[in-house]
């Protein structure tokens, strides 16, 4: 009787280990973000186009949309550049040391050449949605998200009852900053940080006893 050998097995087929793309260029992204704020200068909201921006940083315009899929992506990322602060929760210990820190941080926020930009960025937000949204989630959700922070720590140390309605203390807290910035006809940059301090502090009082603290 005859053996057959049987035949080798064939070898397993090996997943190809895929090819890691070029990490980010972190000053490609600076010269693109730089230049997003040089074209806004210039040409505002309106006149800025992602070739004069890619133009400007001497990229291709498919470059610049590997890092931002939109115009009003880019001009966020450029906006946070100068006009956002990555602050924390305070930590000060009390409720009316929390607020006056935030008050302040967003006060300052909103002059100088940080404040020029986000007031020109609201006005054309009022007729562009996508870049409202954009803004939305940039800028306003992250401090009212403090706000909320700060309240729900003094709530714990049990120098306020909890609050009603936490989503909208940000609004309620930082909303008269925001408008006594924006709304009125003196430009940011005509501001100085001593006195956006000193305005924000007069907004105190009326903050605490909006979240239920100072009396």
């Amino acid at each position: 009787m005859t053996r057959t050998t049987p035949p080798d097995p064939e070898p397993a087929e090996t997943t190809p280990t895929p090819r890691r793309g070029r990490p980010r260029d972190a000053a490609r992204d600076r010269a693109l973000l730089d230049a997003t704020l040089a074209v806004l200068t210039e040409s505002g909201y309106s006149g800025l186009t992602t070739a004069a921006v890619a133009a400007r940083a001497g990229v291709s315009t498919a470059t610049l949309y590997r890092r931002w899929s939109s115009k009003e992506d880019l001009v966020v990322a450029a906006a946070a550049t100068v006009t956002e602060d990555p602050y924390g929760p305070p930590a000060t210990g009390s409720l009316e040391g929390d607020l006056r820190v935030v008050l302040r941080d967003k006060a300052a926020a909103l002059t100088g050449e940080s404040g020029r930009l986000m007031r020109a960025l609201i006005g054309e937000a009022a007729r562009n949605t996508v870049l409202a949204e954009a803004l939305t989630t940039a800028f306003l959700q992250p401090v009212y998200r403090r706000v909320a922070e700060v309240v729900q720590c003094a709530v714990e140390r049990g120098e306020i009852p909890p609050v009603e309605d936490p989503d909208l203390l940000g609004e309620v807290v930082v909303g008269p900053v925001m408008s006594r910035f924006f709304l009125t006809p003196r430009l940011p940059e005509q501001v100085d940080t001593t006195a956006a301090q000193e305005a924000a502090d007069r907004f105190l009082p009326f903050a605490l006893r909006a979240v239920g603290g100072g009396g």
